[in-house]
């Protein structure tokens, strides 16, 4: 027996009266569900594929690009598209512009389906489609074009488990679009095992806020339900105010998250009616041990699950009993990973640290993470060469995360942030992940973001970006003196600005969008500065900015400066 495919997973729910999706006081059976999909798939049949694909050897299916909220159709689309063997392109709606019609146009949408909340956004930029090949949800001609095909039957194609089925855009991506591949035997392969793995069964209640243009909805949440069966509980976006609220009417057993989204629930006022709650397993990345261990208080839910996965599906690291603090944890079984150095290719030193736990060694100990002879495994980006050139770089053999970390000597990992979380200062190498555990510790800090902005003589300067606890100030003196208190602030970690913002930009995802915080860098408003280690934290005057931009410019250093009107225009 071949491997299985999503489209079999699909159709494994036909006649299954079982809750399968709930929306804002609505609800279908999975058997609902599939009709809806058959309903979608029967009209996107009547539609002629507008790009020729075949030179690239990925046959005549139709790409269907979806720019929607979480919508029960966006989950009708994608399931129709799986059952017909056609593809979807989630389209990332934080992109604006040059760069969603770049994305449109780089996936070669033969089809866009899109609701009134996205008009203006796509009226703005040139399509390179008919005009009948946009649809809009909230129109009464969609609705007549769905009654002509009410009656569909299920598709009588069985998509092959090479089949491309879904393209998913990298959040927050710059430059040339990188869109992962993503076959419908993978998606299919992943459901059982995620299903186990994250603990979804049959009587599963699963909160889907995450958007399903990208991975984390689609894989964690709607796939695994539908491989059991269980009942998707979905909400346009996640909102940190109605959380908790969510949580307590519908008996949710099941949600996960990515970035800060456990930061901002947590800043919400407490309340009696969050321990009033089904959660059986929460399961995410990026949240500190801090926010996790809170959570687990606050919400009385036990087994709050951290890992880190690639959206590209070739390997993942979860904590494991044992694992120390702040530590990703170990490779799944069959995987081993390796910490190099990006530009030798070889394996970097194993970390040190002292007995206050204090990283010795950062700059020679942090390096990519890299999944050993995982590059065959590796589907692929659309139609970028570079992108998975720089992914399969030195043999092809490997595959090279774009993420850094460090290793200890038990072998657990620890991340260290992206790539572009490099921060080199007076020649020292180290990743922003970690002086970022260390900021949030400051009571008056719900997040604290580190990023590299340049140094007007060489390498970078450390600015951290904060945002504040209800009623909190910035007391600078009481910065200063906490991070002195540090045993594990590095010695050249302490930021040298500090911005307060009243929030920070985000991805479609939830992940923050570090790229407007650097264009901008200290050419904002509200950044305090300590130009040494041990001066104290004072507001950047004018004058200050002044005497930076000639010392970038003496310096031969000018393409370096902020770019504040960047900054602003993303």
């Amino acid at each position: 027996m071949g491997m299985r495919t999503f489209a079999q997973v699909v159709r494994g729910r036909v006649g299954d009266t079982h809750e399968g999706l709930r929306f804002e006081g609505r609800s279908w059976t999975w058997d609902e569900v599939v009709r809806e999909a058959c309903v979608r798939a029967s009209l996107l049949r009547t539609f002629t594929p507008i790009h020729d694909r075949s030179a690239d050897g990925y046959g005549p299916r139709t790409h269907v690009g979806i720019l929607m909220q979480n919508v029960p159709d966006f989950v009708f689309w994608l399931l129709g598209a799986a059952l017909n063997g056609d593809v979807v392109v989630g389209i990332n709606p934080t992109r604006r512009g040059a760069e969603l019609e770049l994305d449109i146009a780089h996936a070669e949408c033969d089809l866009i389906i899109t609701e009134n909340h996205y008009l203006d956004e796509l009226a703005a930029i040139s399509l390179g489609i008919p005009t009948e090949h946009l649809l809009n949800v909230d129109t009464e001609h969609y609705a007549e074009l769905l009654r002509a095909h009410r009656d569909a039957d299920l598709p009588e194609v069985d998509p092959a488990a090479d089949d491309l089925l879904l393209l998913l855009f990298s959040s927050g991506s710059t430059g040339a679009p990188k869109a992962v591949i993503c076959s419908q035997g993978r998606l299919g392969g992943l459901t059982d095992s995620m299903s186990e793995r994250i603990g979804i069964h049959r009587d599963s209640m699963v909160y889907m806020s995450l958007p399903l243009f990208h991975g984390h909805a689609i894989m964690m949440c709607l796939a695994t339900a539908a491989n059991v069966g269980a009942t998707v509980v979905m909400v346009r976006k996640f909102s940190a105010s109605r959380f908790a609220a969510d949580l307590h009417e519908h008996r949710i057993t099941f949600f996960n998250y990515v970035g800060r989204m456990l930061s901002y629930v947590l800043n919400q006022p407490a309340a009696p009616i969050e321990r009033d709650n089904a959660l059986e397993v929460v399961f995410g990345s990026e949240a500190s041990p801090a926010e996790v261990r809170l959570f687990r208080e606050r919400f009385g839910c036990e087994d709050v699950r951290e890992g880190y996965g690639a959206s590209e599906g070739v390997l993942r690291i979860t904590p494991v009993p044992g694992s120390p603090d702040n530590a990703l944890g170990l490779p799944a079984a069959g995987v081993e990973v390796e910490v190099r150095d990006p530009d030798t290719g070889l394996e970097c030193p194993r970390a040190i640290f002292d007995a206050d736990g204090v990283l010795l060694n950062a700059g020679e100990a942090t390096g990519e993470l890299v999944a050993l002879g995982r590059g065959p495994s590796f589907e692929g980006y659309y139609k970028n060469p570079d992108a998975m050139a720089d992914r399969l770089r030195f043999d092809g053999a490997d595959f090279w995360t774009g993420d850094l970390g460090y290793r200890d000597a038990d072998g657990y990992f620890y991340f260290a942030g992206r790539s572009t979380d490099w921060l080199r200062v007076d020649g020292e190498n180290f990743g922003a992940a970690a002086i970022e555990r260390i900021l949030v510790r400051f009571p008056a800090f719900s997040g604290a973001h580190v990023l590299a902005v340049a140094d007007p003589n060489t390498g970078d300067q450390v600015m951290a970006v904060v945002t504040l606890k209800p009623g909190a100030v910035f007391d600078a003196e009481a910065f200063a003196d906490f991070l002195a208190e540090q045993p594990d602030l590095g010695s050249k970690w302490r930021p040298t600005f500090v911005r307060i913002v009243d929030e920070v930009p985000i991805t479609g995802s939830g992940k923050i969008n570090k790229a407007p915080l650097r264009q901008v860098a200290w050419e904002a408003p509200e950044v305090w500065y300590a130009p040494t280690r041990t001066s104290p934290y004072r507001p950047l005057t004018d004058q200050q900015r002044t005497e930076f931009r000639d010392a970038f410019r003496a310096n031969g250093r000018a393409n370096h400066l902020p770019q504040p009107e960047a900054g602003a225009a993303r």
